[in-house]
């Protein structure tokens, strides 16, 4: 039996990508999910196909860059799954920009979807578990680009890196709570995302488009990119009871990048 059954998890970001691929794991391992995300004809989407698996799916549209939005998510999970015990803070945009160029609307924006959500979900998501007198876990989005910096990817990294610092530092605030923080560093996944940072690369660097996906493809241990699936298998384990005596740590998944 999975240790994940009856569990109630939200995930952000879950309309598409690697979001959508832990939503369909964790819940193919057990648990009630409630989808979070801006885009709502594919959040519908997904729900549909956990649903048609047996499972039960709950969609609840918000900008988490916004505390408000977060909060309420939180509390729809609760009212409409009847619990809540898991928090993944999945929702992120890429940036490719050189330094010298980034603006100051461009920076605020990546840090407020990037950061700033994962403090309202830490936050709110430790609040929920202390009302309910109960421990929980906490699992955020951090990358590859969380352990070291990438050239035009210097914000983003930058933004990546402050997850790892919540991560550690929430770790041992709630640690006493009874809740757990963790992160999950994906490397080169092949989604939409890559599909962007491949033609911005294309754009400021003059590759073809696909030969940057392709020479980061080139240099994983592993000899393949990586899929939605394959992160979403670790994010089940931090999610369930196997995870229980790991909190602070930002878990590489890349099949073979960056070596901690």
């Amino acid at each position: 039996m999975s240790t994940l059954n009856g569990k109630t998890i939200l995930v952000t970001g879950a309309a598409q990508g690697i979001g959508r691929g832990i939503a369909l794991r964790l819940a193919a391992d057990g648990a009630r999910i409630a989808l979070v995300d801006i885009k709502a004809d594919k959040l519908a989407e997904v729900q549909k196909e956990i649903e048609a698996l047996g499972h039960k799916a709950t969609t609840f549209v918000a900008d988490v860059s916004k505390r408000a939005d977060v909060y309420a998510a939180i509390d729809h999970a609760e009212q409409a799954l009847g619990g809540f015990d898991v928090m993944i803070n999945n929702a992120g945009i890429s940036q490719v920009q050189p330094l010298a160029d980034v603006t100051e609307a461009e920076l605020e924006r990546i840090f407020r979807i990037n950061v700033d959500s994962v403090v309202w979900g830490i936050q709110a998501a430790a609040k929920k578990f202390q009302a309910r007198k109960q421990g929980g876990k906490i699992i955020n989005a951090s990358s590859i680009a969380g352990h070291d910096g990438f050239a035009l990817l210097g914000v983003y990294s930058a933004t990546k890196f402050a997850v790892r610092a919540l991560t550690q530092a929430a770790a041992k605030e709630y640690a006493s709570s009874g809740i757990t923080v963790n992160a999950y560093c994906p490397g080169i996944v092949g989604t939409d995302m890559w599909v962007e940072i491949d033609e911005r690369f294309a754009e400021l660097t003059g590759a073809p488009k696909g030969a940057t996906y392709e020479k980061y493809v080139s240099g994983i241990a592993l000899g393949r990119a990586q899929t939605p699936e394959d992160v979403a298998a670790l994010v089940s384990f931090l999610a369930g009871k196997d995870s229980d005596y790991i909190t602070g740590q930002a878990i590489l998944t890349d099949g073979g990048i960056v070596y901690r």
